[in-house]
């Protein structure tokens, strides 16, 4: 058991309520996941109950501190990290008055396009750095409006998922700034609520919990709390930041040299800014950084890893993912003309359609499961650059390094495919939950353990395997040609 001092990072994810336990070198000295349930009552609903994410947070808190490795009396800070856009609802009481409608929901598109109506895209984009997307958290607010006006009536208070496990640790609202860049109620270039926006959308900003920085604390460990959680009483919490803010300070993607690819159940495409940009349109995501004077964009799509594991699940279930992308290897680029379009949940960027379907498109009698398995891990790697590719035409330059990160990562194959579509050498980078890690960074950052974020991702990111782009670049460059002219020509199928 070690008595030099430890950090907590939280992590309330899609699938698991994480916490994760580091020391001053970022050793990871425990980490402890306990799973979520999701529900999908009807078509583009994706739903969890807040109730469940705290009662698995506290096992998943009380299961760490537990380890022999960790002193529960050595926890000098707590960072929170989460899954980003998910709408919470509380009552004056506090008491949750639906289930959370999570980033990847999909009913809110007749309040996207009121939104953009009513503001106007480029106004919109100004203002907060995004168009109106059907994931993000002021969509949703409004749909809570037009369908269940019972519960708008009796709203006090909006909370983004990982905030409403801040309120049970200390009984604060709060929110960090990256995450609230998420709830198209931020303004981009303020940092703060966007009080004239929300005027016009008729949403209180009274309901909305204040914002800070990702290193400054927003309260402490509560009695309640540490009763349920085993934590110290009085352990300060900090804002810490979005899950892919966090995901980026965890992997050192905080200045404009170096980006970052997310290959998890979604992917993304980060990349910092040392000032606000935007794309004009709308197609990328522009949010305030997890540290001060920091911005990024994004370019996220739904289903990333999460494509490879419904295929295998669906298709391939008692079969190992090891023995898939085995059978992949042995297979040619391009997957003898066969393509997957990775559009499982719809598509945030770049095509903001919540209908659009994923595909195989050029299906033979001569494909097996190797074709199949290629073509998937091939159109993610499409579809990232795709991202990558609208990141720079916003006007970003190119960066020096990319670090790539998610359970995704782990495969050699899937890792080269991924630098000869995408054109740039990959560095691994050795973390095992890069959300938790970075929110775990931020509260060391502010706790003092270290000075900066800059000195806290110098003490403690590892990048490991290289993966540059080989012989295949040239062939995936004109097979990427033939996948930008999927989307065009199969949208209006799914709107017919």
């Amino acid at each position: 058991m070690t008595s030099a001092p430890c950090i907590l990072g939280l992590d309330v994810s899609t699938t698991a309520s994480k916490a994760v336990c580091i020391d001053a070198e970022g050793s990871v000295l425990g980490q402890i996941a306990t799973d979520h349930t999701l529900s999908s009552p009807y078509p583009l609903w994706r739903e969890q109950a807040p109730e469940d994410w705290w009662r698995a947070m506290c096992k998943s808190i009380q299961g760490v501190l537990a380890l022999p490795s960790v002193d529960a009396k050595a926890v000098q800070a707590i960072g929170l990290t989460g899954q980003m856009h998910g709408l919470v609802i509380l009552d004056s009481d506090g008491k949750v008055l639906r289930p959370a409608m999570l980033w990847n929901d999909g009913r809110a598109g007749a309040q996207c396009e009121a939104i953009r109506a009513q503001i106007g895209l480029e106004r919109l984009v100004a203002i907060t750095g995004n168009d109106a997307f059907t994931g993000f958290t002021a969509p949703k607010l409004l749909w809570v409006r037009d369908h269940e006006p019972e519960n708008f009536d009796r709203i006090a208070q909006v909370l983004l998922p990982k905030d409403y496990i801040r309120w049970q640790l200390s009984g604060e609202y709060a929110a960090d700034k990256a995450g609230a860049g998420g709830t198209l109620m931020l303004d981009l270039a303020s940092r703060t609520w966007a009080s004239d926006l929300l005027k016009e959308l008729n949403i209180p900003e009274a309901w909305l919990p204040p914002t800070y920085e990702g290193t400054t604390t927003t309260g402490k460990v509560s009695h309640t709390c540490a009763s349920e959680t085993g934590l110290p009483e009085g352990v300060p919490i900090y804002a810490g930041g979005g899950d892919q803010a966090a995901q980026a300070v965890g992997v050192g993607a905080i200045h404009p040299s170096t980006w970052a690819v997310t290959l998890g159940t979604s992917g993304v495409v980060f990349a910092p800014c040392d000032h606000p940009r935007i794309d004009s349109l709308g197609r990328a995501h522009a949010f305030p950084h997890a540290l001060p004077e920091t911005w990024h964009m994004m370019g996220v799509m739904l289903s990333a890893a999460g494509s490879l594991q419904w295929y295998r699940d669906t298709f391939a279930g008692n079969t190992s993912y090891d023995k898939l992308l085995s059978e992949a290897a042995d297979v040619e680029p391009g997957s003898e003309g066969l393509f997957f379009s990775p559009y499982l949940s719809g598509e945030r960027t770049p095509h903001a359609d919540p209908l659009v379907r994923g595909s195989f498109i050029g299906l033979t009698s001569r494909h097996g499961r190797g074709h199949l398995t290629r073509a998937v891990l091939e159109g993610v790697a499409y579809g990232l650059r795709d991202n990558l590719l609208l990141l720079r035409a916003s006007g970003l330059p190119a960066p020096e390094r990319i670090r790539i990160s998610g359970g995704g990562a782990k495969s050699p194959l899937w890792r080269q495919i991924l630098a000869d579509i995408m054109g740039y050498p990959l560095n691994v980078v050795e973390v095992t939950e890069g959300a938790a890690m970075g929110a775990a960074l931020l509260a060391g950052t502010g706790s003092g353990i270290w000075s900066s974020v800059q000195e806290a991702c110098d003490a403690t990111v590892c990048t490991r395997e290289l993966s540059e782009p080989g012989k295949s670049e040239s062939k995936y460059l004109e097979l990427y040609e033939q996948f930008t002219g999927l989307y065009p020509r199969l949208k209006d199928f799914y709107y017919a």
